[in-house]
């Protein structure tokens, strides 16, 4: 069992934020992959939504705490579902790659983001597997402000690029392990 996971914060104010580009794209993969509609789930705080792939069940989540209180909504529903951190896939924004770029990485250290670092309090663990989506670029503008601008319209073409590639890569990372997806992804 594979649990994804889509960042962000909740509500219509964020919506189509930089830091909210992991919702966006797990909200995409879901319509791709024909899962049914995330329902909200008050028990774990997240909306989820289930499916398949080649035989292997996929949970997908998206915590309707603020992004600093991520770990809250999934803890609850790894250890429910009994699934561990190295089944996870968090998909986020990272201020420290440029916009257009993403990166997969395993076992790091939250650099910073705050989401991250409640993910990491929260299963007590960093051996997850990370898609940091970039949305930095010339850092005249400070990393708490900067993650809650929206794109500009030529960004968003940058934007559709990467959440297509995310989304293959997330299916790649399900059918041949993530070592695989890596590889074309990381480039």
């Amino acid at each position: 069992m594979i649990l994804i996971v889509g960042l962000g914060n909740p509500g219509e104010e964020f919506k189509n934020t930089r830091h909210n580009i992991g919702r966006k794209i797990t909200e995409d993969f879901r319509v791709k992959m024909d899962y049914a509609d995330f329902r909200f789930e008050k028990k774990w705080k997240t909306e989820i939504s289930e499916g398949k792939i080649d035989k292997k069940k996929v949970i997908i989540i998206r915590p309707n705490t603020f992004m600093n209180k991520s770990g809250q909504s999934i803890t609850p529903v790894a250890r429910f579902l009994k699934i561990k951190p190295k089944n996870i896939l968090v998909v986020h924004d990272d201020a420290d790659i440029i916009l257009g770029k993403a990166k997969l990485s395993f076992g790091k250290s939250s650099a910073g983001h705050k989401g991250v670092e409640s993910v990491i309090r929260a299963l007590k663990s960093k051996d997850f597997w990370r898609f940091r989506i970039g949305i930095g670029g010339k850092r005249d503008v400070p990393a708490e402000k900067l993650v809650l601008k929206k794109f500009t319209p030529e960004e968003t073409k940058l934007i559709k690029k990467i959440v297509k590639k995310t989304i293959e890569a997330l299916e790649k990372t399900i059918k041949e392990g993530p070592e695989k997806a890596m590889n074309d992804y990381n480039r």
